[in-house]
């Protein structure tokens, strides 16, 4: 019997069961990650703090985020990832309950740098490298490229609907719960998420690979390709933060005075797109190739993104800034994919944390560039130099990896 259209769009052929439970996994993640990412700045405000300790417990986040990624990287092949995703699920229901019960900078300051809070739109976390390795592992063929696609558009899809559950909060204020109370019980239901992805991986199965193929590893075979892959990831994820979505509704704001709607409608519709493309990646990587597909479908988005910043016309900005989220994003599961397949199976693990980190901390940098460069006029800086950058990254990762052997299961 042929599967159901739904479940070939979820489920590739030639994986195994256990990749339901890890798609599931990050979906929860994905939505508790995009509601809280709104809500942790105004709780903190909620609780009296200024907008200097809001920056300090944000940072905290991020930094022991990065610390314990690459701590995964380092020191995590001492334990199999099965093991370590059910502790990290822990460390989230941990983190949820106790940021709940505390209103103090200190200890809140504690439970940012060591537990699992996102303030960002990206998934920086620990969870990331051990479930791109437990994809690579179960993943065949094809498969493995379209895993990393099924995997990121659910990340993108279900961070979008929490960001709309931010909300919540004036709901249950509107029902007579204190505002602070309603925070608390979105931090509690964060904490609930982490306890429902603690039975997902518990419950996981081991992949077939790990009876026989070698135990993780540090960086070793693989730590020269792997460096340079990082550097230029962080030339790319530098060149995105000078475009994040708040600074380019900034943009559309000075420069067209579009209304807080129309921006919020645009970025709806080019979320949408992004996550769309996301599933046509694996086609088209199957036809050119994983560095190619990269390559190719990120330079005329980098294009359509320069261009934008010139046309007079917010018609045909629309029209650009839509061709270019179905452009830009193609290349996220293929670039997992490639870095995955180019690193032994053992190193897997360590390859996609030192090339997260690096990208996520390189991303953090570039926005307060970008706001400098609006605040003295400079509009159309921000976009070109992002538009720029990426195109020099993208010919430096054609040159340094166009020859680079990939398996040929591996796109097709």
């Amino acid at each position: 019997m042929r599967p159901a259209p739904l479940e070939r769009l979820l489920l590739p052929a030639g994986v195994d069961g256990a990749v339901i439970r890890l798609l599931a996994a990050k979906a929860l993640r994905a939505f508790a990650d995009g509601y809280m990412a709104v809500l942790l700045p105004a709780y903190l405000l909620g609780l009296g703090f200024g907008t200097l300790e809001v920056g300090i417990l944000s940072t905290a986040t991020l930094l022991g985020s990065a610390l314990a990624t690459l701590a995964v990287g380092a020191w995590g092949h001492q334990l199999q990832p099965r093991r370590l995703l059910p502790g990290a699920a822990l460390l989230m229901l941990v983190t949820g309950l106790l940021f709940a019960s505390f209103s103090t900078f200190w200890p809140l300051l504690l439970i940012a740098f060591a537990g699992t809070l996102n303030p960002s739109s990206g998934d920086v976390s620990v969870f990331l490298p051990l479930e791109h390795a437990r994809l690579a592992q179960s993943g065949q063929g094809a498969s493995r490229t379209a895993l990393f696609a099924r995997y990121s558009l659910l990340g993108a899809l279900f961070a979008a609907l929490g960001a709309l559950a931010s909300a919540a909060p004036q709901w249950l204020a509107a029902a007579g719960i204190g505002q602070l109370t309603a925070f608390r019980c979105m931090f509690i239901l964060y904490g609930l998420v982490g306890a429902a992805v603690w039975l997902l991986y518990r419950r996981m199965p081991a992949p077939r690979e790990e009876t026989s193929a070698a135990a993780p590893q540090p960086l070793r075979e693989s730590k020269a390709i792997v460096l340079r892959l990082a550097m230029l990831f962080c030339v790319d994820s530098f060149a995105g933060g000078l475009a994040i979505n708040a600074l380019m509704a900034l943009w559309f704001f000075q420069r067209f005075g579009l209304s807080l709607a129309a921006a919020g409608s645009f970025f709806f519709w080019t979320g949408l797109l992004s996550a769309a493309s996301q599933l046509i990646a694996p086609r088209v990587a199957e036809r050119i190739g994983l560095v190619n597909t990269m390559v190719f479908t990120h330079i005329p988005a980098s294009i359509c993104l320069i261009a934008a910043a010139f046309v007079p016309d917010v018609k045909w900005v629309f029209a650009l800034l839509f061709l270019r989220a179905l452009l830009s994003q193609m290349d996220v599961p293929v670039r997992s994919a490639f870095v995955m397949e180019v690193v032994t199976p053992a190193e897997r693990a360590a390859a996609a944390s030192f090339t997260a980190v690096p990208r996520s901390l390189a991303s953090a940098i570039s926005p307060t560039i970008g706001g400098a460069l609006f605040a003295a006029g400079w509009l159309a800086a921000p976009l070109v130099a992002c538009g720029l950058l990426k195109i020099a990254y993208d010919l430096a990762l054609w040159r340094a990896f166009r020859q680079t052997h990939v398996p040929s299961r591996a796109c097709k």
